[in-house]
């Protein structure tokens, strides 16, 4: 029981730390990239307080429900967002000998299945909102996610036929550095896709700000809306950790065993940077160029990793 309770406040403690750390690191980012002064010199030395700032803002805050709104599903909604990714953590090996939240024997299926619960969430936040370009939103959220979901899938499963388990530690134990060139194309599509799922730039239609003001969340004030930008946030930190995980071999490194957990940490947020590069560098997608680019470009590469990893398992055996 004791080692349960330390195992999810370990966790825990992961999922309301680290997503902060990562939003911190994007403030840095993109001041230094796009030259914003602001976000720099908030509080002093190097803008430290900018996250601080940010936090009592939303707390201050009105709550604000449309008076149309369906009120109970509108409160719901940020935690069904939010709420799948701190489940999602619990199964991600850190480091080796059991340091893992939950071991699960089908760990891949768990995490995927998890992680395509938050649209629901954000339907939830589009629906109740009693608010047109609200709706909207949802509903591109929701073609957006069936999308990309598939390609993510394939190139998930490209890694699990590798490996010869769902296991996410049984995939890392399996790994090996030839991998790195094998399941190359594997990688793109699942670190994409899983951008895409996050609906972070370049593919942040559904929150279109000069189309449909905000999407789903538009109606959102307060804490509400800084849940579904901590969803975001924890989103990243997740993503970033599977790619890890499934195709940079989690904790094997320079390394030694016992210091596995800094590897994986360092590979997580390399990989948390690249979300932040992106957002500053590309343009968004127009919606017709996102969901083509599912359909016509990640689909059929995964579907070409897939038939890749089956020819040279059986080469290998």
């Amino acid at each position: 029981m004791l080692d349960t309770v330390l195992r999810c406040v370990a966790t825990l403690v992961v999922f309301l730390v680290l997503p902060l750390v990562i939003g911190q690191t994007e403030h840095k980012v993109m001041a230094h990239m796009q030259g914003r002064l602001g976000p720099m010199y908030a509080g002093g030395f190097h803008g430290w307080a900018q996250l601080v700032a940010d936090g009592v803002k939303f707390a201050q805050k009105e709550d604000i429900v449309p008076a149309g709104a369906d009120r109970r599903v509108f409160q719901l909604a940020p935690a069904v967002s939010l709420l799948p990714y701190l489940f999602v953590l619990l199964a991600i090996p850190v480091g080796p000998d059991g340091f893992v939240g939950q071991a699960i024997d089908a760990g891949l299926f768990f995490v995927l299945a998890v992680m395509g619960v938050g649209v629901i969430g954000k339907l939830m936040a589009g629906w109740a909102s009693a608010n047109k370009f609200s709706l909207l939103g949802g509903l591109r959220t929701a073609a957006q996610l069936m999308s990309y979901e598939l390609p993510l899938v394939l190139a998930a499963a490209s890694v699990a036929m590798a490996a010869g388990t769902l296991s996410l530690p049984g995939i890392v134990d399996a790994w090996e550095w030839y991998w790195l060139p094998w399941q190359l194309i594997g990688a793109f599509v699942f670190f994409t896709a899983g951008l895409a799922e996050l609906q972070r730039p370049p593919f942040d239609m559904p929150i279109a700000d000069s189309e449909i003001i905000f999407g789903a969340y538009t109606e959102y004030t307060g804490l509400r809306f800084a849940l579904f930008l901590l969803s975001e946030y924890v989103g990243i930190l997740v993503v970033s950790a599977l790619t890890a995980v499934l195709f940079l071999g989690g904790w094997h490194g320079p390394l030694p065993d016992q210091l596995g957990w800094l590897w994986m940490i360092l590979k997580t947020f390399a990989l948390a940077f690249v979300v932040i590069w992106l957002r500053v560098t590309y343009p968004r997608l127009r919606e017709d160029q996102l969901m083509r680019f599912a359909w016509t470009v990640l689909i059929p590469l995964a579907l070409v990793q897939l038939a890749l990893t089956g020819i040279i398992k059986v080469a290998i055996s």
